[in-house]
């Protein structure tokens, strides 16, 4: 094990999607979600394409036991991507970052929804104590006068509406890693992305302008690169020593919102951000102290389901 290495990977992965974001939320103003969605995957597939050629586990790529388990993996997966990017284009970057770490606590209650996996008091306290720190974030969206703005309002809907799908996603992948080669739901969910999203056709795409093509083109590759970067993290360390470092997210989108898109983020937002980061690492430190194993599911979404 080589952890620094392991931890780096992770932190570029984090840095790589961020920029993705920023991309698809700079692109977003003439362009459709479903049409980034697409766009998102359809660039990421020669990237994942050849690094699963040169770790020669391509002919591993294709295979599959459960075609099914990758089409609900898929449908999900290209929802909260698409609910997630509309978001974008609707709130502030920290925003939908803080809402998004709404996920990895709604994985514990789905988890013992689906997979009938045991959930104790002290992980129940962490989601509950978690959603409280989502709802503050939230509040000022749905607080009510004057100064609600309801494009704003429809944003919060939809990204946690996303966290609510990235979720589900992360409980796929949960089942299908019993089965399932990494390189084959990487691979088949960046298929089904590009399917999906392109009937999405006929409710009116934008004919991109020339730096709107290089925005998307770039959310694309960087999706394919950040998905490489996320996945070789956790082959050098621990994933309960990788994972806390997803939260390094909320540092980059502040740094972006403020200095690229002008946003200032407020006292509750922040607040509400540091009760949810709090609740997501205590989490996977009880997940640690349990000795349960999810360097298999991570290797596939991460901690807060990347989109």
């Amino acid at each position: 094990m080589q952890p620094l290495r392991g931890i780096s990977y992770k932190i570029v992965s984090v840095m790589v999607f961020v920029g993705m974001a920023s991309l698809i939320k700079a692109a977003s103003t003439d362009i459709p979600p479903g049409q980034a969605v697409f766009f998102r995957s359809l660039f990421a597939l020669p990237i994942i394409i050849g690094w699963l050629a040169m770790r020669h586990e391509l002919r591993h790529g294709w295979k599959t036991k459960q075609p099914m388990g990758h089409v609900w993996r898929g449908l999900v997966g290209t929802l909260a991507m698409g609910f997630g990017f509309a978001g974008l284009g609707l709130l502030p970057l920290p925003e939908v970052t803080a809402i998004g770490y709404a996920a990895p606590l709604l994985v514990v209650i789905f988890a013992a929804m689906f997979l009938n996996e045991e959930v104790r008091a002290f992980r129940l306290s962490a989601v509950a104590l978690g959603l409280i720190g989502v709802l503050i974030v939230l509040s000022p969206r749905f607080s009510m006068g004057a100064s609600v703005n309801h494009a704003q309002t429809l944003g919060a809907m939809l990204v946690l509406m996303g966290a609510v799908c990235a979720a589900l996603a992360q409980v796929f992948v949960r089942k299908l890693v019993f089965t399932e080669d990494t390189a084959a739901i990487v691979f088949w969910f960046s298929v089904t992305a590009t399917g999906l999203s392109l009937l999405t056709l006929p409710w009116g795409w934008a004919w991109p302008s020339a730096s709107q093509w290089v925005m998307l083109i770039m959310a694309g590759l960087l999706g394919g690169i950040g998905q490489i970067f996320l996945t070789s993290s956790y082959r050098f360390a621990d994933a309960s020593l990788v994972a806390p470092f997803d939260y390094t997210s909320m540092l980059l989108a502040l740094i972006v919102g403020y200095f690229i898109f002008d946003e200032v983020p407020t006292v509750t937002m922040m607040i509400g951000a540091a009760i949810v980061i709090s609740a997501g690492l205590m989490i996977i430190l009880r997940e640690r102290h349990l000795g349960l194993k999810r360097a298999r599911q991570r290797k596939v979404t991460g901690t807060v389901g990347h989109h």
